[in-house]
């Protein structure tokens, strides 16, 4: 039976979810037409109807494995339900970090100001870089589905051994959870890190235009300080991610701890539906197109 709280952060984690779908969604189908009314892919197309399509699957194994373990966590118990879910989640979720990762490199490489030698040569080879990060993730996909496979295999044994269950140490599955999330640690390393090198580069033309003898405001000024915002958001939520994320694993060595969870799950959703609305309006396209979308709703 759940408590109150409970059922509050399950109602809570259900609406950031139809939110984040509807959201994602919209990103997704507003890049596919203008891929088709211009009859052309852009980069950044494709890395918004990539990053929405993951998000939204990546909303859905949240959910999914969410309300298994809290309603009816013996269905894991038997067949390959598990298995499957776990796959999923692990190319779901580096899909979604590679596509974040990669827009978030794609903006401070053509917005940000550096004068240092190898920002001036990414700056040049921008087309290179995200097949680069592509090949990096599926390198660590090399390392980590063979330790997926081991963990899989060894929770089938424990499982069907109904006489003599081994509880797996608390250690040895952090040190798993470590090594299936080296690839996620790592693009979450590189995003982390470009948005902050951007952030860097947007405040300085920011305090240098502010500082300027002239006197007159620069038109771009307040839309720098607009990017800021969004990308000091940005950083807030997925960092909420992780931190939900990081609950539901820890929750492990305290299963009856439902409503900690619970709060891990709703913590973690955040992330893909909030940045989904911050895109909307830090896109000028995708802002335009917002209201015309609402308008039969409104009618």
């Amino acid at each position: 039976m759940l408590s109150i709280a409970e059922g509050l952060l399950i109602f809570i984690a259900v609406g950031e979810s139809i939110l984040g779908v509807l959201g994602n969604g919209f990103i997704g189908l507003v890049n596919c037409i203008d891929c088709v009314k211009n009859k052309k892919f852009s980069v950044i197309g494709l890395i918004l109807i990539g990053l929405a399509t993951s998000r939204i699957f990546l909303i859905w194994i949240i959910i999914t494995d969410g309300f298994i373990k809290i309603l009816s966590p013996y269905m894991y118990s038997s067949g390959n339900l598990k298995e499957y879910i776990s796959y999923s989640w692990i190319i779901i979720n580096h899909l979604s970090i590679w596509f974040v990762s990669s827009l978030s490199i794609f903006y401070f490489l053509k917005i940000a100001n550096f004068s240092h030698h190898i920002f001036l040569w990414l700056k040049r080879r921008i087309n290179r870089v995200l097949p680069l990060l592509m090949g990096l993730m599926l390198i660590s996909w090399l390392f980590i589905f063979p330790q997926l496979v081991k963990i899989m295999n060894e929770y089938k044994i424990n499982n069907g051994n109904t006489t003599r269950q081994r509880d797996i140490p608390k250690s040895e599955y952090i040190a798993y959870q470590i090594l299936l999330n080296l690839g996620v640690i790592f693009l979450f390393t590189l995003c982390l890190t470009s948005c902050l090198l951007l952030i860097v580069s947007l405040w300085r033309h920011n305090r240098n235009m502010q500082s300027s003898a002239r006197g007159v405001r620069d038109p771009s000024t307040e839309a720098h300080v607009r990017a800021m915002k969004v990308l000091i958001s940005f950083i807030i939520l997925l960092i909420l991610h992780f931190i939900g994320i990081a609950i539901e694993i820890a929750c492990f060595s305290v299963p009856e701890n439902k409503s900690l969870f619970i709060f891990g799950m709703a913590t973690a959703i955040t992330y893909p539906c909030g940045h989904s609305f911050l895109l909307i309006l830090g896109n000028s396209k995708l802002k335009q197109d917002f209201p015309k979308v609402l308008r039969p709703f409104s009618s």
